[in-house]
């Protein structure tokens, strides 16, 4: 499909709070306005407990951004120290280290945390540091394997956000489901990245119940 080049003539931009609050139609107000919290209440630790995906937002020095997904099982996922601090795990992966390299840069985080088949999230925005070890790394084991390193985040910002974007996306709505709607991972891989091994040997590397082993 040929696409027209946006030009910036093109584009109406807005460029200031007064302008932005006008096109949203003013200024937050009720819950929205007052649900952010310096500390986790219970409900959200229990949630946090029942969470076993999240996202990770990083940004380095010069602002440039990152969003990383996470996984575990529920309960090991984000593990909480106390009401103002969060662990979360790093388990093995491709080394690419983007996030936490901004961090080192950046301590700045954002965390989106999520419970399949609710529309409703927990958004968490603080400060992280990175660990190679501490005394909690044991708590942290999965299959019996410890964590590589752990991020620890104090937070600053704790609030549930609403269900609007999932209602509208049908996430978890199966009939809006098609995993068949683009090709595999490793035909994609090879498609885009055009890596030296054949796209037999990049299906046989993705393989689900190989991948599976590399979990942990």
């Amino acid at each position: 499909m040929t696409q027209t080049p946006l030009t910036d003539e093109a584009l109406i931009e807005i460029t200031s709070a007064e302008e932005l609050h006008e096109v949203l139609g003013g200024f937050a107000t009720g819950r929205a306005a007052t649900k952010v919290r310096p500390k986790l209440h219970p409900l959200q630790i229990e949630w946090l407990k029942a969470s076993p995906f999240c996202v990770l937002a990083t940004s380095d020095s010069e602002g440039n951004c990152d969003a990383s997904p996470k996984g575990d099982p529920a309960g090991h996922l984000i593990h909480v120290i106390d009401e103002r601090t969060i662990v979360i795990a790093e388990r093995p992966g491709n080394k690419r280290a983007d996030g936490y390299l901004n961090i080192l840069a950046n301590p700045h985080v954002g965390v989106i945390s999520l419970i399949p088949g609710r529309n409703d999230t927990l958004r968490i925005n603080g400060r992280a540091r990175l660990v190679r070890d501490a005394p909690f790394f044991d708590d942290l084991a999965v299959r019996g394997q410890r964590p590589v390193l752990a991020l620890v985040v104090e937070i600053d910002q704790v609030f549930s956000h609403c269900p609007k974007a999932f209602m509208r996306s049908g996430l978890w709505d199966p009939q809006t489901w098609k995993p068949d709607a683009l090709p595999t991972t490793a035909a994609l891989c090879k498609a885009v990245q055009e890596p030296a091994e054949t796209l037999d040997e990049l299906e046989a590397y993705y393989a689900p119940e190989r991948y599976s082993t590399l979990l942990y």
